[in-house]
């Protein structure tokens, strides 16, 4: 009976080892999935240069979209193609941005470590994620209620405890935590929200896709001068989802 007892755990043990091994091998793989989608996007950016202006970006962004687990901001639907460069859906809809777009707009954005950033339109929270991964705080306003909800549990669950989130209408922005050494937003506009500007910092950066839905979008970079001065730059032709609200 003794020895019948000693073998009666093994089954629980050998299953546990196997789930351990399981989900190893599933992060291992993950890891090379991210991997393989930064040298697709330096690729990209080799492919672009002539609309950037250079033909690499900077390593720590790359290093942040190697770090932030995609598949933790995508519906357990789209997990299988979290790591292609392409948008996702993630419902409402909505879309998880290109990575390559993402990047492009972490780089000309130039963030720093001790920066405070607001980001409009915080969707499934990844590229808030990639923000809390170059810079000290971060800002993010989403206005579909639930999507907010979401966000704030991937980006809890991934571990971002410097990421702020609310939901409300981001072209307002978020006067109590402004100023901002840096602003990204997500969804096309019109024209460059007047609250966004006021809320940047002198010296500061703001990235905006700017168009119509169904017409030429453009990433476009506003730059604050010390003096106040503001000035544009269009960057590259992009495709977003509309900035919705009041407005």
């Amino acid at each position: 009976m003794k020895k019948k007892a000693q073998f009666e755990g093994w089954p629980l043990i050998v299953g546990l080892a196997l789930l351990l091994f399981s989900s190893q091998a599933i992060a291992e793989d993950f890891q090379q999935q991210r991997q393989a989608l930064v040298n697709i996007i330096k690729d990209d950016v080799l492919r672009t240069r002539d609309f950037l202006g250079q033909d690499m970006l900077d390593e720590r962004v790359l290093d942040a979209i190697g770090k932030v687990p995609r598949h933790e901001f995508v519906p357990e639907s789209e997990r299988l193609y979290a790591y292609e460069n392409r948008p996702l859906p993630i419902g409402y809809g909505q879309t998880i941005s290109q990575p390559y777009i993402v990047a492009i707009m972490m780089e000309l954005l130039k963030p720093k470590k001790t920066d405070r950033v607001l980001e409009v339109g915080t969707g499934s929270g990844y590229q808030a994620a990639i923000l809390a991964e170059l810079v000290d705080s971060v800002y993010t306003i989403e206005i579909i209620e639930e999507l907010s909800r979401q966000a704030a549990g991937n980006l809890k669950r991934a571990g971002y405890a410097n990421v702020h989130t609310r939901t409300g209408d981001g072209y307002y922005g978020w006067e109590t935590a402004a100023p901002f050494d840096g602003i990204v937003v997500t969804a096309v506009a019109s024209h460059i929200p007047p609250p966004l500007i006021k809320q940047l910092k002198p010296g500061g950066r703001m990235i905006i896709p700017v168009g119509a839905q169904f017409m030429t979008q453009y990433l476009v970079l506003v730059s604050k001068a010390g003096d106040g001065k503001i000035s544009t730059q269009q960057i590259i032709p992009v495709r977003f989802v509309p900035l919705t609200g009041k407005h």
